[in-house]
């Protein structure tokens, strides 16, 4: 799934407002972070990723690693923040826009 910019758009609307849930440390991305952000998807499908000033992580990198390992989409990466979404698979609350059809 890849998110088209009118989505983007969206999710980042939805995600401003949010508070950072989960926080990566000086340990970096580690299994723990991963299940972290993985329940915190399954309950909010939009989610506010921190990175700390001591992580020793790079921001891109580290977003594509997140979304790969729990099979989401990156939405933003502003800073040392990330926003995360992975619609529910069973009950997905958040409506993304519809992509409009190319005109000829």
């Amino acid at each position: 799934m890849s998110l088209t910019g009118k989505q983007k758009r969206f999710l980042r609307s939805r995600g401003h407002a949010l508070a950072a849930t989960v926080q990566i440390g000086k340990d970096g991305i580690t299994d723990a972070i991963v299940a972290a952000l993985d329940q915190a998807l399954l309950d909010h499908e939009l989610v506010k990723v921190r990175i700390g000033h001591n992580a020793m992580v790079e921001r891109k990198p580290a977003a594509a690693e997140l979304a790969a390992r729990i099979r989401g989409e990156v939405a933003q990466v502003l800073g040392n923040t990330l926003l995360i979404y992975r619609p529910h698979p069973e009950q997905p609350v958040l409506q993304l826009p519809v992509a409009a059809a190319p005109t000829v």
